[in-house]
């Protein structure tokens, strides 16, 4: 990690945990599984964010969760999902899939694919309270919507047909071409968080690239540009 203003900290990608197995390569932005840092335990109400890539053929058995929110964000390839609602979809670029587990949930997820691996985000934000009814939402967002502007894709109440998560929590998406330039305000006691999904951003000045998060301790303009392109998501956050 490294200060970089008075309300920036750099979560460095390379200072990310990492584990890797036959079929996952997995690298997690805060602690997660054997993992542990004590200065990486979230960051408000944001738990995980896990950047995985799975090979074809291959993936993560049916599980459970509990009283959590989970956020599926797929880069590149496809991401199959089963759980014990009865949904059965498959979840490409561009498709945001939310995961309310709630009360309790089993799901599996797979990449469908015998040749292109699966590369996507999962990210999971604690709810605003438990044993909600868990539930399942996944929507699309074109490029169209995304580029060169901030996209509203997660909200807590669904709104500019954003998938609606229980907890405090706006999340944008948005894709960068060169010379692409965008900016959010943080308000006045709220934070945000600058995930860095594929390419290199500046980030008020600030190089950036694939994998770096940047943590916003508070009121701030932000200006977000690239020289190569980016895809980049912006937490607002409670």
């Amino acid at each position: 990690m490294s200060q970089n203003t008075k309300t920036h900290l750099i979560h460095d990608r390379n200072a990310r945990g990492h584990s890797q197995i036959g079929w996952l390569d997995s690298y997690h932005t805060f602690s997660f599984g054997g993992f542990q840092d004590p200065d990486r335990m979230g960051f408000r109400h944001l738990r995980v964010i896990n950047e995985d890539r799975v090979v074809p053929g291959a993936g993560f058995a049916t599980h459970s969760h509990r009283d959590m929110e989970i956020i599926s964000y797929v880069l590149e390839g496809a991401l199959e999902h089963k759980d014990s609602l009865g949904n059965g979809t498959i979840i490409k670029p561009g498709e945001v899939q939310i995961m309310s587990a709630g009360t309790g949930i089993t799901h599996s997820e797979f990449n469908p694919s015998e040749t292109e691996a699966v590369h996507f985000l999962q990210i999971w934000i604690i709810p605003d309270e438990n044993n909600l009814a868990p539930r399942y939402e996944q929507h699309y967002f074109s490029p169209e919507e995304r580029q060169g502007k901030l996209r509203l894709v997660v909200s807590p109440d669904g709104r500019e047909g954003s998938v609606t998560i229980h907890q405090d929590v706006y999340l944008y998406s948005s894709l960068l071409k060169p010379n692409d330039n965008i900016t959010y305000e943080i308000p006045s006691g709220r934070y945000g968080w600058v995930q860095v999904a594929q390419g290199i951003a500046n980030l008020n000045g600030q190089e950036l690239r694939a994998g770096d998060g940047v943590q916003i301790d508070g009121e701030e303009n932000l200006e977000v540009s690239t020289n190569i392109g980016a895809e980049v998501l912006l937490f607002d956050l409670a």
